[in-house]
């Protein structure tokens, strides 16, 4: 017979659960299935949840596509947009949804939707979702709500995707993946941290983290802006010369110069004068008019220049004159629709005007307290299961590819394979290599002629490389 006090912790135990259940059951609201789209037609072909999670004061806003393959073996991702605050549907319709805008043929109204041939919901299901509070339709209960912090945003999500999970535990035995795109980079190892620690102490629902995906990662910012004058000498924007001034007075180091150091601040004056005519996102693209003001210093490099893509002004598409902030002026004007909103259960009144990506919020709200998430990776390469793909355009300036490389390099992990070409349909997508440490693999890849946010440059190289890697196939 069982003795008394291993009777009594048997029922502290049942309690305990029986309360965390409570506790989910009563902070957790159910999706809503969105079978048709206003600028779709017919019926999705795939299946749509909506829906908000309670956190603290935050109600989360979310967007979940199953799978198109086999949901019950198919991975789980929840896939994160940079900005700070840039909206899921940014993720949705630019980068790995299963939807596009029909820019090609806008005559005017409500945008037409397509079906994206290069969606990653092909073979796994995703979570897209508005966070920081206050990003797309998300939205926060009380005026300090809103007031959040790169550690705070990231405890928010974990605890977002416990609830989601609680609420959707046909998916709790999936393979699990952070997937983020720009600034939420620096989010991808905090969270996936607090992940496995929470697992480690047997918090509930556990999530069965493999891996994180990671497209042109913001990881340091310091380290991202010195890399922008080396990656714009290679990539034949500055000269030789004035390069090798510049090197020699700033002593390679181009951020926070002493302003006693008048060559340094003359090359750096030089150097702007190359560089700032050039798109940065990618230097292949026209520079396409401003749709919002500029931030200027420190707070316009952390935010990645996002802020640029917003805007509520008029814009119009010249017919010679292609411009990547016409299609972001589409979906600025799908999202706004009201049948649109009702369409996707967003909750009437709970936002004033939708917006892309929330420049108050990135300037007044957001407290950017990770300077580096160098020694966050740090320490998951401790922990043997976890596997890593970063990926970048290489004619990036705003997270330059060659900043990703230093730091990588840093680790001290053992080159599983050299740097390499890998193709997509013959013909080379990009360069990658990758490290390991036992059990730990960390797999890096460039996207050739690719500019910031790869998937929406390189669809089909993206996609290749996704159902690859998350097969554990080599590039």
């Amino acid at each position: 017979m069982a003795s008394t006090s291993a009777r009594n912790s048997v029922l502290n135990c049942a309690c305990f659960h029986l309360l965390l259940l409570l506790f989910f059951a009563e902070n957790t609201e159910s999706g809503r299935i969105v079978k048709t789209l206003p600028g779709y037609s017919g019926d999705l072909p795939f299946q749509l949840e909506t829906g908000y999670i309670t956190v603290n004061e935050s109600e989360l806003f979310y967007l979940f596509v199953e799978s198109q393959g086999k949901p019950q073996q198919d991975p789980l991702l929840v896939y994160l947009i940079g900005g700070p605050g840039c909206s899921a549907l940014n993720g949705f319709f630019f980068q790995t949804g299963p939807l596009v805008l029909n820019t090609a043929n806008y005559s005017g109204g409500l945008p037409q939707l397509l079906n994206n041939p290069y969606s990653w919901t092909k073979s796994s299901s995703i979570i897209f979702v508005d966070a920081p509070v206050g990003t797309g339709y998300s939205y926060a209960t009380i005026p300090e709500g809103y007031y959040t912090s790169d550690t705070e945003s990231t405890a928010q999500i974990y605890m977002f995707l416990r609830k989601w999970l609680f609420d959707h535990q046909e998916y709790i035995e999936n393979r699990f993946f952070i997937a983020t795109d720009s600034y939420s980079g620096v989010i991808a190892p905090i969270l996936a941290q607090e992940i496995l620690e929470g697992n480690k102490a047997g918090l509930q629902p556990a999530i069965n983290l493999e891996g994180i995906l990671s497209g042109s990662p913001h990881i340091n910012a310091t380290l991202e802006s010195n890399c922008v004058i080396p990656l714009a000498y290679h990539l034949a924007l500055v000269s030789q010369s004035l390069y090798e001034s510049a090197k020699n007075s700033c002593n390679g180091n181009y951020v926070d110069v002493d302003s006693s150091n008048a060559a340094c601040l003359e090359d750096l004056e030089e150097i702007d004068a190359c560089i700032d005519p050039i798109n940065d996102e990618n230097i292949l693209d026209p520079v396409c008019a401003k749709l919002s003001p500029k931030s200027d210093g420190e707070q316009f490099r952390r935010s990645l220049r996002e802020n640029s893509r917003n805007s509520r002004t008029r814009f119009r598409k010249f017919h010679n004159y292609w411009c990547r902030n016409f299609e972001y002026k589409l979906l600025d004007i799908w999202a706004n629709d009201k049948s649109v909103q009702d369409a996707l259960y967003v909750r009437r009144g709970t936002i004033e005007e939708w917006y892309r990506c929330n420049i108050s919020l990135q300037e007044n709200a957001y407290t950017y307290n990770i300077q580096s998430a160098v020694d966050y990776y740090r320490n998951l390469s401790a922990n043997y299961g976890t596997q890593v793909l970063l990926y970048s355009g290489d004619h990036d300036l705003v997270v330059p590819y060659i900043s990703t490389l230093d730091w990588m390099e840093t680790l001290n992990l053992t080159v599983d394979y050299a740097w390499r070409p890998w193709f997509v349909e013959g013909q080379v997508a990009g360069y990658t290599l990758r490290y390991e440490n036992y059990g730990f693999r960390m797999t890096f890849a460039t996207l050739k002629g690719s500019g910031h946010s790869p998937t929406q440059y390189k669809p089909l190289q993206c996609y290749n490389m996704f159902e690859r890697w998350i097969h554990y196939y080599p590039l």
